[in-house]
C-alpha cells in the first residue's frame, strides 16, 4: 500500500481510505463482523479511516472505537458533523452551538481523545464560514482535533473559507471530500485545480459511482435486489451511465482487469487526489478491492477511458451529491411574476 501527503499537513495517509459508513444498521449490522473488516484493512496497509456521526445515527463512530482499541496511535482518524442527529433542529448544522456538542459525543463513541481529521459534511447556507471556522480553530488550539476539511463543498465556497481564514487568521480547511469516480469527472474542470492550488489533500468518495463500476448493474437487465439501487434508482436507471458502463466493461476486459479495479485505478492516478474511499460492507467486497491495490493504469487505458467519459464531465446522475439552494429553491432562480410581465 502507497502513502501520499495529505495535502500540505505532513501527515502520511494510504492511498485507500477505509471509509465506515456501510458499518452499523445502514449496512452490516453485525459489529464482531465490521471490526474483523477495519482490522483486516489495517492489515494490508491501510492507515486511513474516515467516518461520519451520523452514519447509522452514531454507530458507525462507536463500531469504529471498538476496532482501534490498542491501534489508535497508528491510525489517521477522520469523522465529519453536519447532519441531523435527533429532532431537535439545534442538533445539526455548522454552528458553533452544535461544533461544540458534537465533537464532544463523536470523541466519546470513537473512544479516543483526538480526532485528526475533522471535516464539515455539508455547507450551511444559513451559517456565515467565519462562525463555522472559529469553532473548529478553537477545537485545534484545544487539541480535540489535529486538521480541518470540508466535504461536497462547492468550489467557490472552498475559496471563500480559504479568504477568510487568511483574513481572521483562523484555522483553514486542509482537506476536501467530493465524489469523483469515472462517471463522476466533474471536479476535474475547477474542484481538483482549485484544491492543488491550495495545496488541500483530497480524499474522493464513490469511486465505484455507488456501484454502478461494479458491474453488477447492467443495460437492459433489472435492477438487483439491493438497498442502494432502492435509494438511487433514478441513477443506476440512467441510460447514459449505463451505457458507459457498458463500454468500460469491455475496456477493464481489453486490460486484463476487474471493472472495480480498473476504477480505483483511475481516480487514484489523478495528480490531485491524495486518497480514494473504499466503502466495503463484507470482508468479500474488502478483499476484492485490496487486490487492486498495486494496480496502474497505461496511457493508452487512460486515453481510451477519457474517449468514453470525457474529462471533466458527469455522465449521468449523482443523487447524493450536494444541490445549492439556487437549484433546489425554485424562488431563488425566478424573477417576481410582476417583474417577469414588466420585463
Amino acid at each position: 500500500m502507497q502513502h501520499r501527503s495529505l495535502g500540505r499537513t505532513g501527515i502520511k495517509v494510504s492511498t485507500y481510505c477505509l471509509g465506515a459508513m456501510m458499518f452499523g444498521k445502514m449496512g452490516n449490522p453485525d459489529h464482531d463482523e465490521s471490526i474483523r473488516i477495519i482490522h483486516r484493512a489495517l492489515d494490508a496497509g491501510i492507515n486511513f479511516i474516515d467516518t461520519a456521526d451520523r452514519y447509522s445515527a452514531g454507530e458507525s463512530e462507536e463500531i469504529v472505537g471498538k476496532a482501534l482499541k490498542r491501534r489508535r496511535d497508528s491510525v489517521v482518524l477522520a469523522t465529519k458533523f453536519h447532519g441531523s442527529m435527533s429532532d431537535d433542529p439545534n442538533m445539526q448544522g455548522n454552528s458553533r452551538r452544535w461544533i461544540t456538542r458534537a465533537v464532544e459525543d463523536s470523541l466519546r463513541r470513537l473512544g479516543t481523545d483526538y480526532i485528526d481529521l475533522y471535516q464539515v459534511h455539508r455547507p450551511s447556507p444559513d451559517t456565515d464560514i467565519e462562525e463555522t471556522l472559529s469553532a473548529l480553530t478553537d477545537l485545534v488550539r484545544a487539541g480535540k482535533v489535529r486538521a480541518i476539511g470540508s466535504s461536497t463543498f462547492p468550489v467557490s465556497e472552498i475559496v471563500e473559507a480559504q479568504w477568510v481564514a487568511e483574513r481572521r487568521g483562523l484555522a483553514r480547511f486542509r482537506t476536501e471530500q467530493p465524489p469523483y469516480s469515472i462517471l463522476d469527472r466533474g471536479i476535474e474542470r475547477d474542484m481538483l485545480p482549485t484544491c492543488q492550488r491550495y495545496g488541500m489533500g483530497v480524499m474522493v468518495w464513490s469511486p465505484l459511482s455507488k456501484g454502478m463500476l461494479t458491474g453488477k448493474y447492467r443495460k437492459g437487465q433489472p435492477l438487483p435486489d439491493s438497498p442502494r439501487a432502492k435509494y438511487f434508482t433514478k441513477q443506476f436507471s440512467d441510460e447514459r451511465s449505463l451505457e458507459a458502463v457498458e463500454q468500460l466493461i469491455l475496456l477493464a476486459q481489453d486490460a486484463a482487469l476487474p471493472l472495480t479495479h480498473l476504477a480505483l485505478a483511475f481516480v487514484t492516478a489523478h495528480p490531485g487526489v491524495t486518497s480514494a474511499i473504499l466503502g466495503p460492507r463484507t470482508m468479500q467486497h474488502l478483499d476484492d478491492l485490496l487486490a487492486g491495490a498495486e494496480v496502474r493504469l497505461s496511457e493508452d487505458v487512460l486515453d481510451r477511458i477519457d474517449g468514453i467519459v470525457p474529462p471533466g464531465v458527469d455522465v449521468g446522475l449523482n443523487e447524493a451529491n450536494y444541490m445549492p439552494p439556487a437549484l433546489v429553491r425554485p424562488e431563488l432562480r425566478r424573477r417576481p411574476a410582476g417583474e417577469r410581465s414588466a420585463a
